[in-house]
C-alpha cells in the first residue's frame, strides 16, 4: 500500500513473480468485477459508492489465496475499516515516498486517476500534501514500512526476509 504513484503495482507484481505468488491489482480487480473503469465508477456513483465496491472487492480478493500479493489503491486502507481487514488477514507493507517524488511521478500521469485528473501543478501539490497527511495515519498502521524512494524488488525481499 501507499500513495498513488508510490510504485505499488509495479513492485507488487515483481515481488509476486519473484516469490511465485499470484498478483492482484485491486483497481483492475474492481474494474473486472464491475465491468467499469475506476474513473467511471467515481464519476457515476461518487466516491462513497466506489469505496463500498472497493471494500467488497478487497474482502473477496483476500479470500482467494494465501499465496497472493495484492496492490491496493492509495485510498483503500483509509475507508470502511479496510486497514483492519488487511492487517488481520495479511502482512501489510507501506511503500513510503515523499511529496516531492510523488509530485514528479504523478505530474505526467494524471489521466486515469480520478482524484487528480485535470488538476494544475499547484493543485496537484496541494492534493498530495493534504491527502498524504490524511492517509499516513492509516499507512503507518502497516506491519512493515519501506522507504520506497529507490528500492528494488531484491531489496524488498531482503527486508521482508523472504527466500
Amino acid at each position: 500500500m501507499g500513495f498513488m504513484g508510490a510504485g505499488k503495482s509495479t513492485l507488487a507484481k515483481r515481488l509476486a513473480n519473484k516469490i511465485n505468488y499470484k498478483f492482484i491489482d485491486l483497481d483492475k480487480y474492481i474494474e473486472d468485477y464491475t465491468g467499469n473503469s475506476i474513473s467511471h465508477l467515481f464519476a457515476n456513483g461518487g466516491e462513497i459508492n466506489f469505496r463500498k465496491i472497493e471494500s467488497e472487492c478487497l474482502g473477496k480478493a483476500i479470500q482467494l489465496s494465501n499465496n497472493l500479493v495484492i496492490s491496493v489503491g492509495g485510498g483503500t486502507p483509509c475507508f470502511n475499516k479496510n486497514m483492519d481487514l488487511i492487517n488481520k488477514n495479511s502482512t501489510s507493507i507501506y511503500l513510503r515516498v515523499n511529496e516531492g517524488m510523488l509530485f514528479s511521478r504523478l505530474q505526467n500521469s494524471k489521466s486515469g486517476r480520478p482524484l487528480i485528473a485535470n488538476k494544475s501543478d499547484d493543485e496537484l501539490k496541494l492534493i498530495i500534501k493534504e491527502l498524504l497527511a490524511e492517509r499516513e495515519t492509516f499507512y503507518n498502521q502497516s506491519q512493515i514500512i519501506i522507504d520506497a524512494k529507490n528500492i528494488s524488488v531484491e531489496d524488498i525481499i531482503k527486508q521482508l526476509d523472504l527466500k
